[in-house]
């Protein structure tokens, strides 16, 4: 097989590697480790398009670099396999999700497969195989029976919280969570507490708890959507209307991690931009959580305390356990407003408060007179999702609910209105408003007439705008009048707290992760119920398999779809939580299980864990900065915390690799009308389809220009599209009415996006195009002069509905998997976005193709020779070997490409077909073109499927030395001539052997050098 054939070559290695399992990771080894992940794909119907392979592509890279270093590398493939997608077809078609699924990872192992990466597929690992989802549901029921401990700093099991309240109660007990919301109780009391009192004065103190939440429901899906799948009150699939509801959910307490997850950023190797969006997102802020009475409302009392939700709580010789809110205090006999602020300085400016229309306190606040208005601005807040109300800043909308508050340091009545920009789910659901100070304030203080008070002398233009400046002395501020800003802040926490009316506290953005799916594909939580009480169940009896149900739609009863299941119940008693994981469940471990995925005592093996330790190199998408990275990092830290796992964070190092565009291809229809003589019939009468030459030269104003042969051109071929019409309908009488405007150009068209597998550099196969769809069956063409239809083009992001996606199955067939590869290294910087070319591909195939012909000359035999290398071949390997190596260590991956290509080229030039030159050459080639280089390395006398553990070529720097350098000399700076000088040539020496030339008597003109100026290894500048 003298000349180079891809498709024999690559089909001949993946089968070598499949079957000798060339690329088994070892979990002993003396080799050092490294671990290098791909962030865990969707198997999606649609299958691989050419942008997705572009990390996939760069981490093999990296992985058969290191090999070749001498590391022993896991470098994993698995598949994040619960989905809605899959759901939502099952929903359709009635199809199992689990079958569709399967399709799907069979079409993606293929095509992974067919582009040669060096992947592990033993350690092969999907979500949604129960020998994978019974180690989540492990996690899970960890995080249900652990608490977070304030005063360690990590989390511990329940039954150290337990201990202590046998010991000594509730008293001195900090934990992360709503404070408020946990009961007051003796040991004595814990003691006489039955069972179930037990476990719901220990739920709020749970990692895994299920609490009444606004969700994004989705009644069309049947399930709680994420506020990243919904745009414009709408579900992103489908399209289907949402709202906001307030339903029991389950959620984890990631907000207890909030701190370390801030600082642990500093510690790793990731884009600043991801770091950056992951602050903004925890949103660590320093301020005053402070409470407006709320005037003349008494609170409603119910068996002398507080309506509680804690009605459960038990009593004993006539003492009562309460919540927090619920300890006595003469405040507390008036409902309050708790606001949380980082501005409390501005406090005197605060003239009305802002609920969301969620707040619970909403429908005791609102007045006979504003409840209608109340009612149907809540109605409407409804329908948008938090995103877009956080997103919208233009519209200004609110509603008085007619009651109002006390400021708490000046006991003024503040007016309480309600917005959609103040979500329940941010801080305490209320805002403290400060018009002078917040321009939203101001915005809607200026829309709804509110008072607008300055608090600081420093404050200017506040009829035009808002002013937060820190800076002058307060004003209008009673208490704190005269003082500065650090001042001011001190002294009103003070004031608070002394009157127990607020306290300075740190407060994050980031909230609690929900963390259920009304849906059927899904883990399911291992959670049953047992006299309405949430009960874990027992580790033994894990997994909790997904049952068989009759249809995936929720019950007619509103149940989500697990309600179809029958008998399915806890040792047969006890009905299962309804409820599946969310998408990000899965992914958020999956890869401590790449290190030992078949144990099954363990969700991984401790010396396993310990030997490959976190992820030395993930690549994946930026759009994952806040969920999926932020929740592995999350559940690692609480795994670190049970002493689980062993490093400090998940991944050391993060790529972001960019996206490739798509270039998008359109035809241009001319807008016409055909004119029959039976106008009430319909006819299939032929669209006409402009070439791109003549749709630009039609746009241009052609006003006195239509004598120009162009114009004549389009004419002539307009009148041949007329005739064959007439031919054809001879009884319609046919008359053609091209669209003039009767502006600057003579015709309009449509730009219609047309499949870009329809053509080549952009010219059109006519026969596909009408083939493609019945109306285009007896389409017309205006030419180009060669008679092709040439198509406009555009970048774009690939997507099926431009139809500018490249399938790489097909570009395999004609180029072959290294060309691929190569090419898409080729295109640009790898975090960069890159516009697709398919034309371009083909250099990068011309190129194997010559690397090739350096063992293969003509596409001969091989010709490979044991002679000496001599200095010109050892300096360009070299070179190549340096700046790869370089390369590939800060992930340039494109510069490689062109080095390659450059060596080749000095190579070839050279007529090298040496051993000494092309064996170190082929190795450093391989981690790009591995199929290609395999053979090679065989045909060179290697054993099939070593290349892998060959030795990376080592860097020589004597081979970059020259022998000799070529000087330029001048006179006077002007250049005359060049010389050539032994590297090793002194100043003194070559400025001799200068002035002993004849260069003066041929430049010089008479005249005798005053200076000869020597610069070493640049030039030589003689003054005369």
């Amino acid at each position: 097989m003298p000349a180079y054939r891809p498709e024999e070559i690559e089909k001949k290695w993946q089968a070598h590697w499949k079957q000798y399992r060339t690329f088994q990771a070892h979990n002993h080894s003396d080799k050092p480790k490294y671990y290098v992940l791909d962030m865990f794909p969707y198997p999606s119907g649609a299958g691989l398009h050419v942008g997705h392979p572009l990390g996939y592509i760069a981490s093999d890279i990296v992985t058969r670099y290191k090999r070749l270093q001498g590391f022993n590398v896991l470098h994993p493939m698995g598949f994040d396999s619960f989905g809605l997608p899959a759901e939502q077809y099952a929903i359709q078609t009635g199809q199992h999700p689990a079958l569709t699924t399967e399709k799907n990872i069979e079409t993606y192992v293929q095509q992974l497969s067919s582009l040669g990466f060096s992947y592990d597929w033993d350690r092969e690992i999907r979500t949604s195989d129960a020998s994978y989802y019974q180690w989540t549901q492990w996690i899970f029921l960890k995080l249900f029976n652990s608490w977070y401990n304030l005063d360690t700093n990590r989390a511990e099991p329940l039954t150290e919280l337990t201990a202590r309240f046998a010991a000594s109660g509730s008293e001195g007990i900090r934990a992360a969570g709503d404070a408020d919301e946990r009961q007051v109780f003796t040991a004595g009391q814990w003691q006489l507490f039955t069972e179930h009192q037990k476990l719901a004065a220990v739920h709020p103190y749970r990692l895994a708890y299920q609490q009444d939440t606004y969700v994004n429901w989705c009644a069309g899906l049947g399930t709680v959507l994420s506020n990243d799948e919904v745009k414009d009150g709408l579900s992103e699939r489908g399209g289907y209307p949402v709202e906001r509801r307030l339903m029991p959910q389950w959620n984890l307490r990631i907000t207890a991690y909030a701190d370390r997850l801030l600082q642990g950023l500093d510690t790793l190797d990731w884009p600043d931009a991801v770091k950056e969006m992951q602050r903004n997102w925890i949103g660590k802020s320093i301020g005053a959580e402070v409470e407006f009475l709320i005037k003349n409302e008494e609170l409603k009392i119910k068996n002398g305390a507080t309506e509680s939700s804690d009605s459960e709580a038990p009593t004993t010789n006539n003492q009562q356990p309460t919540t927090k809110h619920q300890a006595p205090s003469t405040k507390h006999q008036q409902s309050s407003i708790k606001v949380y602020t980082t501005r409390v300085d501005t406090i005197y400016g605060a003239t009305f408060l802002v609920l969301a229309p969620e707040h619970e306190l909403v429908d005791t606040l609102t007045t006979p007179e504003q409840r209608a208005a109340v009612d149907e601005y809540i109605a409407a807040t409804k329908r948008r999702s938090e995103r877009d109300r956080m997103a919208d800043t233009k519209t200004v909308s609110g509603v008085f609910t007619g009651a109002y508050a006390l400021n708490p340091v000046n006991n003024e009545p503040v007016p309480i209105w309600l917005a959609d920009y103040v979500l329940a789910g941010y801080g305490t659901g209320a805002v403290m408003a400060v018009p002078s100070g917040d321009q939203r304030d101001w915005v809607f203080a200026t829309h709804f007439g509110l008072p607008i008070i300055a608090v600081t002398d420093a404050q200017k233009d506040l009829d035009q705008q808002a002013d937060p400046t820190k800076e002058g002395r307060y004003i209008n501020s009673e208490l704190i009048n005269g003082l500065t800003y650090q001042e001011a802040t001190a002294k009103l926490i003070g004031f608070l707290e002394e009157k127990g009316l607020g306290r300075g506290k740190v407060n994050f953005r980031l909230r609690d992760a929900i963390f259920g799916r009304q849906r059927y594909w899904g883990e399911p939580i291992p959670i049953y119920y047992k006299d309405g009480t949430a009960y874990g169940i027992a580790e033994s009896d894990l997994p909790l398999v997904l049952p068989e149900i009759d249809e995936y739609k929720p019950t007619e009863t509103g149940e989500p779809p697990l309600g179809r299941a029958q008998n399915w119940l806890y040792r047969g008693q006890y009905p299962y939580e309804l409820s599946t994981m969310p998408g990000w469940a899965g992914s958020s471990w999956y890869y401590l299980r790449y290190m030992d995925p078949t144990n099954e005592a363990r969700f991984v093996g401790e010396e396993a864990e310990k030997y490959w330790g976190t992820v030395d190199l993930y690549m994946g998408g930026a759009e994952h900065a806040t969920g999926h990275l932020l929740y592995a990092r999350f559940w690692y830290l609480f795994l670190k915390d049970l002493g689980l796992v062993s490093g400090n964070e998940p991944f050391q190092k993060l790529i972001n690799q960019g996206m490739i565009l798509g270039r998008s291809n359109f035809v241009y229809r001319l807008w016409h009308q055909w004119r029959t003589n039976k106008p009430d019939e319909e006819f299939h009468l032929p669209a006409i389809y402009v070439s791109k030459s003549f749709h630009d030269y039609l746009s241009e104003d052609l006003r006195g220009r239509t004598d120009e042969p162009k114009f004549q051109e389009y004419i002539k071929q307009v009148n041949g599209i007329i005739s064959r019409a007439r031919d054809k309908y001879p009884e319609l009488d046919l008359n053609l009415l091209v669209h003039d405007l009767g502006k600057d150009f003579y015709a309009a068209f449509s730009a219609l996006p047309v499949d870009v597998s329809f053509t080549d550099n952009d010219v059109l196969d006519l026969s596909k195009f009408k083939n493609w769809r019945p109306e285009n069956s007896n389409a017309e063409f205006i030419l180009e002069e060669n008679g092709t239809y040439v198509c406009g083009w555009e970048v774009e992001k690939m997507s099926k509905s431009k139809f500018n996606v490249v399938n790489p199955d097909v570009l395999i067939g004609k180029y072959g998997a290294d060309a691929l590869r190569l090419y898409e290294m080729f295109l640009g910087p790898l975090e960069q976005y890159k516009p697709w070319n398919t034309n371009g591909i083909s250099g990068v195939g011309g190129f194997l193709k010559k690397f090739w012909r350096l063992f293969h000359p003509e596409d001969g035999p091989l010709a490979v020779t044991d002679e000496p290398a001599n200095p010109a071949e050892l300096k360009a390997l070299h070179k190549a070997i340096k700046k790869v190596q370089e390369d590939i260590d800060k992930f340039s991956f494109n510069t490689s490409v062109s080095v390659f290509m450059i060596t080749v080229n000095e190579l070839t030039a050279l007529h090298c077909h040496k051993r000494a030159i092309l064996e170190p050459l082929t190795i450093l080639l391989s981690p790009y073109a591995p199929h290609l280089a395999e053979e090679l390395w065989q045909e060179l006398g290697h054993e099939a499927g070593s290349i892998s553990t060959a030795r990376y070529p080592e860097f020589r720097e004597e081979y970059l030395v020259e022998d000799t350098v070529v000087y330029p000399i001048a006179i006077n700076g002007k250049v005359r001539e060049q010389l050539q000088f032994a590297a090793t040539a002194t100043a003194a020496e070559i400025e001799a052997a200068v002035l002993s030339s004849d260069f003066l008597s041929r430049f010089g003109e008479g005249k005798s050098a005053k200076k000869v100026i020597v610069v070493p290894g640049r030039m030589v500048n003689v003054v005369v």
